[in-house]
């Protein structure tokens, strides 16, 4: 079992056998039998225990024997107690969830101040089996069939390889003790339900259900290797970055097979559930503006395109301008710049984000603000007043950006739409003396 182990670490490059690790020991047949092989490979290690104070005496007696293994191989031993239940209390989590999350986050902390390569685990072919099945039971994708994967960022499991029934023979083979843990006995877990009572019926019917299942997980992991490649050329063909929002072109979106699947995909790193992507393919067939968002994302189906933007942070509302300020710093890593000078008779930038106003027309304080259902102003050039609402129409501006655009306030009347159009009325005249020229652009770093 030593060079299967040693084989299935260079077959699946784990790490580098000079690589030092954090063993994550329980006390069980496991991780006790992991704590060996780790030895008798010649792996440098060290051993980290969690006591969870979920089991009184019991849990205490684990960390006892920990101790005393550690100590039996020369390994360096570190422990950390838990108050789970009130951790879970706390984060409204199972007991569970709070403990695998109190263990990752710690073992992990530790790893990096004690300078290790990796985390390893003793995760076991059974394990990944239940864990498969459990997956199929509840419903999943690619991911879900890949089972627990041997490499997972800085966790590894070397012993996913063995059967439990391989590693109870080695243990007995070597004459290594362990401690049981009573909470493995109850059913009211879901993976021990699945460990008592479903893979103990597939059994019956089909014995080497588990090794079958095992090799099923290793097909469906290549296959999944495949299955990613196939939806990263088509994110690449699909999705176009502009700035912090993405674009997705409906036409060619419509020409994608499998689309809901495809959709899914393209979906998923901002955010959105499955059953979100389902609607945002209903939105293929709905009028522009409609919308959809996740906890972190807003996508809207505009004309041609699917926009994605991030939903950013609330940000203040408005900006007060006094006489002589020289520049505004807003989100998104935008800025105004203000400058006053003569008018001396000197070509004006014909620019939609540069505004060339009139100062005898304005009243300071100026006030900058986020446009408004309602706003309306005389664009350059017209007589009439044009509500704002119209006026993006007209210029075929997007949800996204309809709700970025800026308005600044002279004495309540639009004077500027920022980066769009002047008002009319406060434009410069050959009996303008002085120009106030604003200009939006991106903030430099």
């Amino acid at each position: 079992m030593i060079e299967q182990f040693k084989a299935y670490i260079a077959a699946e490059r784990l790490f580098d056998p000079a690589a030092p690790l954090l063993l994550a020991v329980s006390g069980g047949l496991d991780s006790t039998v992991l704590v060996h092989l780790c030895v008798q490979a010649g792996l440098r290690a060290e051993v980290a225990h969690c006591n969870f104070r979920l089991r009184g005496g019991e849990s205490d007696r684990d960390e006892q024997f920990v101790r005393a293994l550690a100590a039996t191989y020369g390994l360096p031993f570190h422990v950390q107690h838990f108050d789970t239940d009130a951790y879970a209390a706390g984060h409204k989590l199972s007991t569970q969830t709070a403990a695998r999350e109190l263990r990752y986050a710690w073992l992990e902390a530790l790893r990096k101040q004690q300078g290790l390569a990796f985390i390893a685990t003793a995760h076991h072919m059974q394990d990944n089996v239940e864990t498969f099945w459990m997956n199929i039971s509840k419903g999943t994708g690619m991911t879900g069939m890949h089972g627990i994967l041997p490499l997972q960022g800085k966790i590894v499991r070397p012993l996913l390889f063995a059967t439990r029934e391989e590693i109870a023979a080695y243990a007995g083979a070597h004459g290594l003790q362990h401690v049981e843990d009573s909470s493995n006995e109850t059913d009211k877990y879901t993976r021990n339900y699945f460990r008592h009572q479903v893979l103990p019926k597939l059994e019956a019917v089909f014995p080497e259900v588990v090794k079958n299942t095992g090799a099923t997980i290793q097909r469906m992991r290549e296959a999944e290797t495949l299955y990613r490649q196939a939806v990263e050329a088509q994110r690449k063909k699909l999705v176009e970055q502009k700035g912090a929002e993405f674009f997705i072109p409906i036409l060619k979106l419509r020409q994608a097979e499998p689309l809901a699947t495809m959709l899914y995909e393209l979906l998923k790193p901002f955010g959105f559930s499955a059953s979100q992507a389902a609607q945002v393919q209903q939105l293929l067939d709905s009028e522009p503006g409609k919308w959809v968002a996740s906890a972190t994302h807003r996508l809207v189906r505009d004309r041609k395109w699917l926009i994605i933007t991030p939903l950013e942070a609330a940000v203040s509302a408005h900006f007060i301008i006094e006489e002589g300020q020289e520049q505004v710093l807003l989100p998104g890593d935008m800025e105004i710049s203000i400058r006053v000078s003569a008018a001396d008779g000197e070509a004006l930038p014909a620019a939609p984000d540069i505004a060339s106003l009139d100062k005898s027309k304005l009243q300071f304080p100026l006030l900058l603000r986020k446009w408004k259902q309602g706003d309306y102003f005389y664009p350059l050039g017209m007589q009439k007043k044009k509500k704002l609402s119209r006026f993006f129409i007209d210029q075929k501006l997007s949800l996204p950006e309809k709700e970025k655009v800026w308005v600044l306030e002279s004495a309540q009347r639009i004077v500027w739409v920022a980066g769009l159009r002047i008002d009319d009325r406060f434009k410069v005249t050959p009996a303008s003396k002085e120009i106030c020229r604003l200009q939006l652009k991106m903030r430099l770093h």
